[in-house]
């Protein structure tokens, strides 16, 4: 195998894109911030990269301290890939990263985009500025995928599995929420039209969608789940 190019350069900024500057790193990172995943679940977050690839990445990965290989204990007894406490500190760069790519002019916005990284987009989204000392705790639900999202003091946390006695509860599919992210739709549209079911007050359901504010002007196509 031929070895990696690095940037011989003494710089942090060009240590780190020796790091996860390769093709489909970051995209491993992002798809890992949520939690372990398997090899198959990780290949359906990027189904544009080959198994080789993807095996490839993870080692290197791997290699560098940033991701970790181990197997669940039982009842699972299942192995997965998962970020370091080390790995785990990408998590602002991802997020930055995509708060800035997202003022871009030419954002494919008609291209596929996967779940977790629709939910990991409201941390890019998000816009403290009318949350103020309210707490705010969602479930949001996307097809067989459910997370959990407080909005408080300021700051968004988002994890995999439902919030115990929401203000609010949204089930919705990816492409339903994504057009709502992006204003294409209102939340009463899609209520209304059957694609949003909001358990608790429709307002609140507003409300807390309004603290995702839009990175790109103009809406685009609605996303698509990456399958």
């Amino acid at each position: 195998m031929v070895g990696r190019r690095k940037y011989d350069d003494g710089c942090a900024v060009a240590h780190g894109l020796d790091l996860v500057g390769e093709r489909w790193a970051l995209l491993i990172v992002r798809e890992l911030l949520l939690g372990p995943k398997r090899f198959t679940h990780l290949r359906a977050g990027l189904p544009g990269a080959s198994p080789d690839v993807l095996s490839q990445r993870l080692r290197q990965l791997q290699e560098s301290g940033v991701v970790r290989h181990r197997r669940l204990p039982p009842p699972a007894g299942v192995p997965v890939y998962e970020l370091t406490e080390w790995g785990m500190g990408l998590e602002p760069v991802v997020t930055g990263l995509g708060r800035w790519a997202g003022g871009s002019s030419s954002l494919p916005l008609d291209a596929p985009i996967g779940v977790d990284s629709l939910i990991l987009s409201l941390k890019a989204l998000f816009d403290p500025g009318p949350v103020g000392d309210v707490e705010i705790r969602a479930t949001v639900r996307l097809g067989g995928d459910e997370f959990r999202v407080t909005a408080a003091g300021g700051e968004i946390a988002i994890a995999r599995g439902g919030v115990e006695h929401p203000d609010i509860t949204l089930d919705t599919d990816a492409a339903t929420f994504a057009s709502l992210l992006r204003g294409v739709r209102s939340p009463e549209e899609a209520v209304v039209g059957g694609d949003l079911r909001v358990d608790g007050d429709v307002e609140a359901a507003v409300g807390f969608l309004a603290l995702f504010r839009r990175a790109v002007p103009p809406p685009g196509p609605e996303a698509t789940r990456a399958e």
